[in-house]
């Protein structure tokens, strides 16, 4: 059994995949296992079967969207770490050996991180503090915006079958979501070195895709109140509330000023009964299926 699994879901990204799993097989520590998930591709995807035969482990299914195939990879994983890499992003050579040196040295941290560079639209940026990567308890970090980058994260298998797997219904912010129903009882750790590249700036991203994002975040906010809430610390409860106001706030204020009355008195309506804290899930159906949240 290999120490770590790597998940790759692709969706029409031919070239940028096979720059990915390049640089896997670059690694410096080579005991893992790559696992393709290719979502639907109508491109030349289905040739990294063949180009990597005996390298990769390469799935097709119909396209459901990244959290679907992210579980796909999961439940077919054979590693007792699980670790992802977007398609659009790359590994630096030392990354998995110091993974596998983390959790060497701190057995007991279930999910940690490495550090990242940024280049967007072909430049290298130098991102804010308000991105800066922490490690401990990082909840309100997290509820602030979605601390944790897939490509840069290595997960025990079992918090997966304590958390859940990837939330399937989210065409977006599955990543926040996941980590929020993680960081209110885990400890973060980070490996404070930047072993990944991440390209953004490109139109095929969801954040290109999708607007009023929050509406994303706040449905991961109403789940983790309804589903965790009697779990929470007080402290944690009281702020993933106010966090879901504030982010309530601010897409009521876009939705007043474009006219839009059906999203702006969904929003109300979650307003108005979120400090009760449960049976939140009823909002959630209408935060994703609203066509028109401008």
């Amino acid at each position: 059994m290999p120490l770590f699994s790597v998940i790759i879901p692709a969706y029409n990204r031919y070239e940028q995949l096979r720059r990915a799993v390049d640089s896997v097989l670059a690694q410096t520590f080579s005991d893992y296992e790559i696992i393709v998930i290719d979502d639907g591709s109508t491109d030349t995807t289905r040739e990294i079967e063949t180009l990597y035969h005996g390298k990769v482990k390469y799935m097709y299914r119909p396209h459901r969207g990244v959290s679907a195939a992210r579980n796909c990879g999961i439940t077919h994983s054979s590693s007792e770490h699980i670790t992802f890499l977007d398609s659009d992003d790359l590994w630096h050579p030392d990354k998995l050996m110091r993974h596998r040196e983390f959790i060497e040295c701190n057995p007991g941290i279930k999910i940690h991180q490495c550090d990242d560079i940024w280049v967007r639209n072909g430049r290298r940026v130098n991102m804010s503090s308000r991105y800066r990567k922490l490690e401990g308890d990082i909840f309100l970090k997290s509820l602030e915006l979605c601390a944790i980058s897939p490509s840069s994260v290595s997960v025990r298998s079992t918090l997966f079958e304590n958390c859940g797997l990837f939330d399937e219904k989210m065409p977006a912010c599955e990543d926040y979501d996941m980590w929020l129903r993680i960081t209110p009882f885990e400890y973060t750790g980070l490996i404070k070195e930047k072993l990944i590249t991440r390209y953004s700036g490109h139109g095929d991203q969801l954040s290109a895709m999708y607007p009023g994002m929050d509406r994303f975040r706040v449905y991961a906010i109403l789940k983790l109140l309804d589903d965790s809430g009697d779990r929470l610390a007080h402290w944690q409860r009281a702020a993933a509330v106010e966090c879901a106001h504030k982010k309530i706030s601010i897409l009521k204020n876009g939705a007043d000023k474009r006219g839009n009355t059906e999203f702006s008195a969904l929003l109300d309506s979650i307003n108005n009964s979120i400090t009760d804290g449960y049976g939140m899930r009823k909002y959630c159906p209408s935060l994703l299926q609203i066509q028109d949240c401008h």
